[in-house]
């Protein structure tokens, strides 16, 4: 099987000579670190070897729980938020056909998201969907007490309950959360719920490789074996033994550094020309944005869809402050073929592309746009993945985790933990009168 691919070589023009290889001490020491446990947030260092732990035994419990899924309902609602959906939509989405909510699928249930917002149109809407529906719901979430999320599973199983009865609700309820404590766990032991464990070493937003996210893709019909099997190649082309110009995750992580730090860009836009790609840069967004900034350090993490962005954001990546570089994933055959037909009248004036492939206008336009992007001092880091499976994909997702490890720590920050995020929680918790906020309550009060 190929690989991804990782080309450096339109960013480190914008450096000194050198300068990527420069890192590769730190890159080194990094991932000792990583393989030690001997850096900050090593309590949660547990996807490291993730791909490689996960056996046929615990592939194929996840696989028949799936199954059920699939044949007691139409449609199944993901309950989570941040690193508890994005990577399983991200995989979703991008193997899914991009009009299967229109398309009735005997085979797999329809999948949708929830907990992910506070928003009560959504909620409504969702709700109304459902009332009709057999739809069962995964609820993922560690404690059981991260507010989007609880929220939407008390409406979300009492709906259940109400509609198909509590003991068949019982069968279409799957939770996966903390192996011992929280609510999640009370409430699934409580009311035995088929349950699968979140790892305590695992965070969040590394956790696509673990239940959180296989449960889910498998449940959508796709190969949670061949995407676990390109993770763990992944996860040997990038070990701490592979020489640092063969090993593209820390060649990833020594550019991304030296681009930050030597040439002033503060800001990272991973790009797509493929719109099922969407939710990949949004997961990536989470990973590379709780993992980097803290500190009063880390590169912004942003996303844009081309070609469709170049008509909104492509004149300021063009022309604006230059303290940006672009990733582009690039996707080197699509899955399906489409020839651009001939229009006698040619009004467009594109019977030039007559017969050639859309996918060949597409990389054109890709190419068209990074020697612009390029030319107007944007570094510009291509990511080639061969095709869109679950293989490269697996690939991907595990390439990303291990760079944003060694450039957390090159950086010297602590990758693995988020306090930043804790902040609006206590101001919201304050504001809606939560037992136990009566102090904080008080104080905010009087500041506004």
């Amino acid at each position: 099987m190929e690989s991804i691919k990782l080309d450096i070589s339109k960013a480190a023009q914008f450096l000194n000579p050198g300068s990527v290889e420069g890192y590769a001490p730190q890159v080194a020491a990094a991932q000792e670190a990583l393989e030690n446990g001997t850096c900050p947030g090593n309590d949660f260092l547990g996807w490291l070897h993730l791909p490689s732990s996960i056996t046929p035994s615990f592939l194929n419990e996840v696989q028949t729980v799936a199954k059920t899924l699939r044949e007691k309902c139409e449609v199944v609602v993901v309950a989570g938020i941040g690193g508890s959906y994005l990577g399983a939509r991200a995989v979703i989405e991008a193997l899914s056909n991009s009009f299967a909510w229109l398309i009735k699928d005997k085979q797999n249930p329809t999948i949708l998201f929830a907990g992910n917002n506070i928003g009560e149109d959504y909620l409504y809407e969702l709700t109304e969907y459902l009332k009709d529906k057999r739809f069962g719901v995964i609820n993922i979430s560690k404690s059981g007490t991260t507010t989007e999320t609880a929220l939407a599973f008390r409406l979300l199983k009492k709906q259940c309950e109400t509609q198909r009865g509590k003991e068949e609700a019982r069968n279409v309820i799957v939770a996966v959360t903390d192996a011992n404590k929280g609510a999640a766990r009370t409430a699934a032991n409580q009311e035995g719920y088929k349950t699968f464990v979140i790892p305590d070493n695992v965070g969040g937003r590394f956790s696509v490789l673990t239940p959180v996210g296989l449960l889910p893709i498998a449940v959508a019909g796709f190969n949670i074996e061949q995407l676990i099997s390109g993770a763990q190649q992944m996860e040997q082309e990038t070990g701490k033994d592979r020489p640092f110009s063969e090993n593209i995750a820390a060649r990833y992580a020594a550019v991304r550094q030296a681009l930050y730090s030597q040439a002033g860009k503060k800001i990272e836009i991973i790009v797509n020309f493929q719109p099922k790609l969407h939710f990949m840069s949004e997961w990536w967004k989470q990973l590379y944005g709780e993992s980097e900034g803290k500190d009063l350090k880390g590169i912004f993490p942003a996303a844009c869809d081309f070609t469709t962005d170049l008509h909104s954001m492509g004149q300021w990546i063009q022309e604006g402050e230059r303290s940006i570089f672009e990733t582009v994933l690039s996707v080197e055959k699509p899955n399906n073929q489409l020839l651009f037909p001939h229009d006698d009248e040619n009004l467009d004036g594109l019977n030039f592309l007559e017969g050639k492939r859309v996918d060949e206008v597409n990389k054109m336009a890709e190419l068209g746009t990074r020697l612009a992007h390029v030319d107007g001092s944007v570094p510009n880091i291509r990511i080639s993945i061969p095709t869109l499976n679950e293989y490269y994909l697996g690939q991907l997702i595990y390439f990303f985790e291990k760079a944003c490890g060694i450039s957390g720590l090159v950086q010297q920050v602590n990758p693995f933990n988020q306090p930043g995020v804790e902040a609006y929680k206590k101001n919201m918790f304050a504001l809606l009168d939560k037992p136990g906020y009566e102090a904080e309550s008080k104080a905010i009060r009087e500041r506004l």
